[in-house]
C-alpha cells in the first residue's frame, strides 16, 4: 500500500511539474497559443526562404565551374541562362 503512495505522489509531482512547463502555459490561453504560432510560422518561412536562397547560390556556383566540361557545360550554360532571363523578369 505504501508503494502505491509512492507512486501516486510521483505522478502527481509530475503532473505539477508539467503544468508549469512553458509548453502548458502557451495553451492556457488562446491568444498566447495564437501568438506562438504566429512568431513559429514566421521563423519557419524565413528560414526556408534563406535556406533555399543559399542552396541555389550553391546550384548556380557548381553549375558555372562545371561549364567547362563538354557535355555537362551545355546544360549548365542553358540552366544559367534560363535563370538569368527569368532574373531579368522579374
Amino acid at each position: 500500500m505504501s508503494e502505491l503512495n509512492d507512486d501516486q505522489k510521483r505522478l502527481a509531482d509530475a503532473l505539477e511539474e508539467l503544468k508549469e512547463h512553458n509548453f502548458m502555459k502557451i495553451h492556457e490561453s488562446a491568444w498566447k497559443f495564437l501568438y506562438y504560432n504566429l512568431l513559429r510560422g514566421l521563423a519557419i518561412g524565413l528560414g526556408s526562404v534563406v535556406g533555399a536562397t543559399l542552396l541555389v547560390t550553391i546550384f548556380i556556383q557548381i553549375l558555372a565551374q562545371i561549364e567547362f566540361i563538354p557535355i555537362l557545360g551545355n546544360y549548365a550554360h542553358q540552366i544559367i541562362e534560363i535563370i538569368e532571363r527569368l532574373d531579368k523578369k522579374g
